[in-house]
């Protein structure tokens, strides 16, 4: 008899642009059709703040993003929710520290969505506007390089410069299986 983790997580990593909130959206209603219980929890606003709370001392090692993470996940986990589909720039390089602040030891997929700096550019210039859009293009191309560079090899990765956040969330679906699971 195999024992099935008490719950799975799918943390979903990438440069700004390149459609990680589109992917979890999609992939949210593709699981509702499904009638799969599931929760997304957008990471990156977990620690919006300023300042900035990692620049800041903490009673938190693990850092503010985790102890709200376990903090929401408890409070999912007590409405009987077991799947997590979690978006943050960087989630996929923490794996390990989300994972641990979920409490419940989950069972974890990770997909690193790339897209060119192009392709990114163009969708970073139909959400913002003004003053912010030149300072979150240079962030996110210096994000992407360093998240080629930084992801362990075995999360997966998916190019979206061609593909729909429809597509993207079809493959994400197939990652997980969870399709496959029922509730």
């Amino acid at each position: 008899m195999s024992l099935q983790p008490e719950s799975e997580v799918l943390f979903i990593g990438g440069r700004s642009g390149v459609g990680k909130s589109a992917a979890a959206l999609e992939l949210h209603a593709l699981l509702s059709r499904h009638k799969i219980r599931h929760a997304v929890i957008e990471g990156d606003n977990l620690d919006l703040a300023y300042p900035a709370p990692w620049q800041e001392p903490s009673p938190w090692p693990q850092g503010l993003a985790a102890v709200n993470l376990a903090a929401m996940w408890r409070n999912y986990r007590a409405l009987g929710y077991r799947r997590l589909i979690y978006t943050n720039t960087v989630a996929v390089r923490e794996t390990a520290e989300l994972s641990a602040a979920m409490g419940d030891s989950p069972r974890v997929h990770a997909v690193l969505l790339r897209a060119s700096d192009g392709c990114a550019g163009v969708r970073l210039a139909s959400r913002e506007s003004g003053s912010t859009l030149q300072e979150h293009v240079v962030r996110s191309r210096a994000a992407a390089a360093a998240l080629d560079r930084d992801t362990p090899g075995w999360v997966h990765r998916i190019d979206t410069d061609t593909s729909s956040a429809a597509v993207v969330a079809a493959r994400l679906l197939d990652l997980t299986g969870w399709a496959g699971q029922g509730s």
